[in-house]
Formats: structure tokens, sequence, C-alpha cells
């Protein structure tokens, strides 16, 4: 046998490592084979023809479409609460934010008291040996994770002025909580700190 005499392959002139295969199975069921056939896109700089159809489907020959009648909106509601000008979204100011969170928990407290025949709340910042409600919403104490040593209740404005209490959830047979959740419990607050929570009160449809 002959000595077979390798292919002189530098940077100037590359030689491919393996050949291509001339009957791969990939290439039947390429995008290229399952697509019209159209003229291959060139650099967005330097495109032309922009907004030229150049694939359809179907038959869209004569077809037009035509309006016929008036149709003008109306607003709903107090014309305080609608707006009246455009505004910047997720622009607006912490105290903007905290009136209308404020306004939703008062609103989903009195569907709370409705739902479950609750007396009223008191504040989260006042020790009590006996059994108190306390509305408020679900919030972390700081660690990013809300477990079930992590869970605080921050407290409604009206009665409780947003204090900030620790939940004791171990007397719960079960329960589900997410941070923002508006809630009502039921509970003994013998420090002022830590509330031991027995009855939890959720918003249902």
């Amino acid at each position: 046998q002959g000595s077979q005499k390798r292919s002189n392959s530098t940077p100037e002139t590359p030689q491919p490592k393996r050949a291509p295969l001339s009957h791969s199975p990939y290439g039947l069921f390429s995008p290229g084979s399952l697509s019209p056939s159209v003229t291959p896109s060139q650099k967005y700089s330097s495109r032309g023809g922009r907004g030229e159809v150049v694939a359809s489907f179907g038959s869209v020959q004569g077809l037009a479409w035509s309006g016929h009648g008036g149709c003008a909106p109306k607003l709903f509601g107090c014309p305080e609460e609608n707006l009246s000008k455009p505004y910047k979204f997720m622009f607006q100011k912490a105290q903007d934010i905290r009136e209308v969170l404020s306004a939703r928990m008062e609103e989903l407290g009195e569907v709370l008291q409705r739902h479950h025949g609750l007396q009223g709340f008191r504040s989260t910042s006042i020790p009590s040996q006996e059994p108190v409600t306390v509305l408020g919403y679900i919030g972390c104490d700081g660690n990013g994770k809300l477990n079930a040593s992590s869970v605080l209740l921050v407290g409604d404005r009206e009665h409780s002025v947003g204090t900030e209490i620790h939940l004791d959830l171990s007397r719960l047979p079960e329960y589900s909580l997410f941070p923002g959740q508006v809630v009502a419990l039921e509970g003994t607050n013998s420090t002022g700190r830590r509330m031991v929570v027995s009855k939890l009160y959720e918003v249902t449809p």
C-alpha cells in the first residue's frame, strides 16, 4: 500500500475535519425544507422591501373590512376615581401607593367582617391575654423567604397604624399564605410582639 498524503491545513486555507454527509436524515426535516421558498433575509440595516409579503397561506383576495355605527366609550364610577390624563406606569409616589393599599385593605376588611360575622378589629400593638381579632396583610421579616418562622402581619392603618407583629402559626391545622395577602387573624398577643394565631379568616370568592 502506498503512503497517503495528508492534506495541508493552514489558517488561510482551513480544511473541514469531517466531510458533510450527503444523505443526512436531519436534512429532510430541517426548517428550510418545511418553510416556503423565500429569499434569505439580509442584514437588518440593509434590508429592502420592508412590509412586503413574502409568503402567505390561504386566499385573502378581495377581503375588505368595514364598520358602521358609532361606538363611544363611557366611564363608570366617580369622576375622581377615573383617569383623566396619562401617567407613567410604576412612577407613582410611595405615599400614593400606600394610600391605595390602605384603602383596599379597608374594603377587604369590611368583606371579611360581613362574610365571617366578625364583631370588630383590634390593634396589633396592644398586649391582650384574651383572644382578639386583627386585620392586616402578610409580610416577611426581611430574610427574603416566607416560612413558618418568618411570617409577620402588617396591621391596617385604622386600628394598628401599620404596626408589624410576628405570627406564631403552630396552632393552625393548615394554612397557605403569600406576601401581601389581606387576612384577619384571631389569637392572643400577650407580649405585644408575637401573636399566637388560633383562627385565620381569608377573603374567599
